[in-house]
């Protein structure tokens, strides 16, 4: 992904939402390593959703009915986006 184009977004062991957004990945990391976070830290690309991402860059390709349908795509996750895990701040 370009850099100027995403930012990332850090979601916590068990938390319901995200944590924190950052434009820049060395800030983000400096956060969890200062507050020793578990999660993951994920890119995401600015003004696109994720699933359109997929499809576009061909990361995703919908072969069942149900892969277009809302329910899906409100719920989709792409393990081709950039991320890390983390345990008590640091990389897993």
């Amino acid at each position: 992904m370009n850099d100027s184009a995403v930012v990332w977004v850090f979601s916590g062991e068990g938390g319901r939402f995200p944590s924190g957004v950052f434009t820049a990945l060395d800030v983000a990391q400096e956060w969890i390593r200062m507050h020793k976070l578990s999660g993951v830290l994920t890119c995401y690309p600015l003004n696109h959703g994720v699933y359109d991402w997929a499809v576009s860059g061909g990361y995703f390709e919908p072969k069942k009915e149900h892969e277009t349908s809302p329910e899906f795509i409100q719920g989709f996750s792409c393990a081709a986006q950039e991320h890390y895990h983390y345990e008590h701040g640091e990389v897993d």
